[in-house]
């Protein structure tokens, strides 16, 4: 039988098929009767999905990130498509088409790898690209930014996200600098490499998505300036050499200025030229993407409106996005 893409389901549609669950949550209704709510997703999208009438048992038979088969029937609630389960089991991994849940396949990731270590290859001072080589030269580091997500769901939130995203910041760059040659090229590519890099251990995606207790308690800003840190001293080691202070400085600067805003979780606001440019295009990378992915993944489509979406504040106009 031929997958439904979550994008392509419409209201009262009966569904059996596998999906990736995450987020599952028991809870009481008003009656004090359980039901279960858990996040069903493919490549294309993420769907709520509801079981009436749970129970202990349904919630420990699967695990966040497991592949589970979920029979139900679609409906729309307040303007946005839910899933009410009838049965919901773990399902053989060896039995799922991978492909159907991936957004970049291993080849995918594979090039977006050579692209990364070509923009670094590229970068002239000296200092900064044998600095931006030790990240990547790092295996375990270069195998971790492989396989993570950008975010939890906001943005890039798929194996390979980050690294994606990285790449794009990168291409981004070399569109924009040529117009402001008063920024320093290098500057910014470094600061894009380096600027998200702690979501590595941020987040946790070995199964499904989620934070870890350091990236919790701590944060990708910080973790991200002790990585740096580590590695100016390992680097320092390598070559007998001291790392330039006004650089160390400014790749700082880059890493806990690039949110932007105070409210949005920087420490400072960017106060350099790169950190302005790496802060606009970092935001409009997410943004665009987070905006496009809800167009696109948006169940409905016969409607030219997403629904009301929270976390942007709005909803967002489908028309002629052929």
């Amino acid at each position: 039988m031929t997958r439904r893409f979550i994008n392509q389901l419409g209201e009262n549609e009966n569904i059996d098929q596998v999906f990736i669950a995450n987020g599952k949550q028991l809870r009481p209704n008003r009656q004090g009767n359980l039901y279960l709510q858990v996040s069903l997703s493919d490549r294309s999208g993420i769907v709520n999905a509801m079981q009436w009438n749970a129970n202990q048992t349904v919630y420990d038979s699967f695990e966040n990130g497991d592949y589970v088969i979920a029979q139900g029937t679609t409906q729309f609630f307040n303007g946005n498509l839910q899933i009410i389960v009838q049965k919901l089991t773990k399902a053989d991994p060896a039995r799922v088409d991978e492909a159907e849940f991936h957004v970049l396949s291993n080849e995918g990731i594979g090039q977006l790898l050579v692209q990364l270590r070509q923009f670094v290859d590229s970068i002239n001072n000296v200092q900064l690209k044998s600095l931006a080589c030790s990240y990547l030269d790092n295996d375990e580091l270069a195998s971790k930014l492989s396989q993570a997500p950008a975010g939890i769901k906001n943005h890039h939130a798929y194996q390979g996200g980050l690294l994606h995203h990285v790449v794009s910041l990168m291409e981004l760059v070399d569109v924009v600098t040529p117009k402001y040659p008063e920024v320093d090229r290098d500057l910014v590519l470094i600061g894009v490499l380096l600027h998200d890099l702690s979501k590595i251990d941020e987040l946790s995606y070995e199964k499904g998505f989620e934070y870890t207790d350091e990236g919790q308690l701590v944060g990708h800003l910080v973790m991200g300036v002790e990585l740096l840190g580590k590695m100016i001293r390992d680097w320092e080691t390598a070559n007998s050499d001291v790392f330039p202070k006004d650089l160390a400085i400014q790749l700082k600067h880059l890493i806990v200025s690039h949110h932007g805003e105070y409210e949005y979780g920087s420490p400072k606001l960017p106060m350099t030229l790169e950190a302005v440019m790496l802060h606009f295009l970092d935001n409009m990378d997410a943004k665009l993407f987070q905006f496009s992915q809800a167009m696109s993944s948006e169940a409905n489509p016969d409607s030219q409106w997403t629904p009301y979406i929270a976390s942007i504040g709005r909803r967002l106009y489908k028309k002629s996005r052929s």
